[in-house]
């Protein structure tokens, strides 16, 4: 699956604003300014001003609502969801190119508020892979304690953990040691 770098960009800014939903005994990672402003840093989020409460509860909006869109059952009902999305961000498609990068598209309209632009962009990538038939790609790990958003971009579709390192090595362990207990046992 051929993806452009700016689209897998949003794809990224997506996994990782879901992924700052309180979830079990995560705290909620997007809990004040500060850490908005760290999520724009992080996700080299161009072309937005000082950021305030508004912004932080507009976000948080946008968050849900890419829960929602990794959460639908169908393309159709993903396909709504996006629409409402990006319709809500007044999206203005300009060609671009900044930052070293080649010619792109950015979605939000100049001057746009940070949550329009992080629905804009991350809803139009989103769309991408509705678009491609690859709904599927968008996953929750499969880890008993973890449940993170990640985009399965494998090959074969077969990644089952957001992280293979971490989630998928501990559920590795964790089925060999069970395994020599029982043989053991």
């Amino acid at each position: 699956m051929l993806i452009p770098h700016d689209t897998r960009f949003a794809l990224d800014m997506v996994v990782d604003l879901v992924n700052t939903a309180p979830e079990g005994d995560r705290g909620d990672g997007l809990s004040d300014i500060p850490a908005l402003d760290e999520f724009v840093r992080r996700n080299r989020i161009s072309d937005i001003s000082a950021l305030g409460i508004r912004d932080l509860k507009a976000v948080r909006g946008v968050r849900h609502r890419f829960a929602e869109i990794f959460a639908a059952a169908d393309r159709r009902t993903a396909a709504e969801l996006i629409n409402e999305l990006v319709a809500s961000a007044g999206t203005t498609p300009q060609l671009t190119d900044h930052d070293g990068y080649d010619w792109h598209v950015h979605y939000f309209a100049p001057g746009a508020s940070v949550g329009d632009h992080i629905a804009a962009d991350g809803g139009m990538a989103l769309a991408f892979i509705v678009v491609a038939g690859e709904l599927e790609r968008l996953r929750r790990c499969e880890a008993p304690d973890c449940g993170r958003a990640f985009v399965d971009l494998s090959r074969n579709r077969s990644r089952r953990y957001c992280d293979s390192r971490t989630c998928g090595n501990r559920l590795h362990v964790a089925a060999y040691r069970a395994r020599r207990k029982e043989a053991a046992g």
